[in-house]
């Protein structure tokens, strides 16, 4: 009896230890929250393709970056690592047995806001279904690209490819999209 006592008093103190890990304080996590949860969400419903999936992506992201040990030099340090967190969460829900995902609607909040109009309205349509057709990697790649407006280097940081082969990836998954919508545009059902 005395011995899973003192179990118990040992999962207490383990709890106690995993609540001393955090980082950041509350008003520093909640300023931080403000500045990338959008971001985040975005990236993430657009490389899963499912929105429900990305809502709990992007809380385990959270977590586990604040349960990290990591020192930041920057603010873009810190996000450079917590979009790395995401990407490799997302990588870890592929390889899961598949549920049916709820497809991305096509009033996105997550793409930027443009001129409204039935024409635009179709070019997003069209958008969501060619990058639903592309790779995982090369949804992120345009994504943090041509959406958040990253740098190479920034690109290469969270994602976890060295800067010297990014231009290239990059290159490819453009020429991969031009091809997709290209196939949409000679009559091909996407």
């Amino acid at each position: 009896m005395s011995e899973w006592l003192l179990t118990d008093v040992e999962r207490l103190s383990a709890l106690d230890d995993a609540d001393r890990t955090f980082q950041m304080t509350e008003e520093a996590f909640r300023a931080f929250y403000d500045v990338t949860s959008r971001p985040l969400w975005s990236y993430l419903a657009r490389v899963t393709g499912d929105r429900r999936v990305a809502d709990d992506l992007l809380q385990e992201t959270f977590y586990r970056f604040l349960r990290t040990t990591t020192a930041f030099a920057d603010d873009d340090h810190r996000r450079n690592y917590l979009f790395r967190i995401a990407t490799n969460l997302a990588h870890d829900q592929r390889r899961r047995p598949r549920v049916t995902a709820v497809p991305l609607d096509e009033a996105d909040p997550a793409l930027p806001a443009t001129a409204a109009g039935a024409d635009n309205a179709a070019r997003r349509i069209d958008l969501n279904r060619a990058m639903a057709h592309l790779k995982p990697r090369e949804r992120s790649l345009l994504w943090l690209a041509y959406v958040h407006g990253w740098s190479h280097q920034e690109i290469a940081a969270a994602l976890g490819v060295k800067t010297a082969s990014l231009k290239m990836l990059l290159f490819r998954a453009r020429q991969r999209l031009l091809a997709v919508i290209g196939e949409s545009d000679a009559g091909e059902k996407l």
